[in-house]
């Protein structure tokens, strides 16, 4: 994240198309769960949120590529990447994951901490974006791979730095995504006893 703090003057429209953008990003994934809540997914179109956040169907594709990314792209990678950047050096990269994912899940707001609830019953529950889900996954690994590639001052495209992303991730998705009707109502405790569980080596 980009202080804001001695920046120059020339920067200063940036920040405000940012958040303008962020601000329109924001509406039209408000008013696509709600509608998704009202009326089911499936029988939710593109058109009807965009009319409903104010925009038009291409400024949608601008922020969402899909229907499905509107449930899964969320702000939880970047508060997640930005805490796990931010822990002590002492930490071993799993022990700086593990803190990372309580201090955003610590982060949230109780809104919040609902419409990530929301969007992960969907993931469970609707075909498509569980399929869409599963190109985020890679992505995921490739975000996490860089990022642990930085701490351990590593190639991200080393072998041992992707294993380490994707176990970081597979942990998380095994704990959090039996594929049910309703994500886990302890969702963050099985999280961090998934990565405790990664960490002392994966015992049987």
């Amino acid at each position: 994240m980009t202080s804001m703090t001695g920046a120059p003057a020339g920067s200063r429209p940036a920040g405000l198309r940012e958040r303008k953008k962020a601000r329109t990003r924001a509406a039209i994934r408000e008013h696509a769960l709600r509608l998704f809540r009202e009326q089911g997914y499936h029988a939710t179109t593109v058109e009807q949120i965009a009319e409903a956040a104010e925009v038009s169907p291409s400024t949608f594709f601008r922020y969402f590529p899909t229907k499905e990314d509107v449930v899964l792209r969320d702000d939880m990678d970047v508060i997640g990447l930005e805490a796990f950047e931010a822990q002590p050096a002492s930490l071993s990269p799993i022990a700086a994951y593990r803190a990372a994912v309580l201090e955003a899940f610590a982060s949230l707001t109780p809104e919040e901490l609902e419409r990530f609830r929301e969007t992960t019953h969907l993931t469970l529950t609707v075909p498509e974006v569980r399929a869409r889900a599963l190109d985020e996954f890679a992505s995921g690994i490739d975000t996490v791979a860089t990022a642990v590639a930085r701490r351990t001052g590593r190639s991200a495209d080393d072998f041992a730095v992707r294993n380490m992303a994707g176990a970081l991730i597979g942990v998380v998705v095994a704990a959090t995504m039996p594929w049910g009707e309703q994500p886990a109502p302890d969702m963050l405790d099985r999280i961090d006893a998934a990565l405790a569980h990664l960490e002392a080596g994966l015992p049987l």
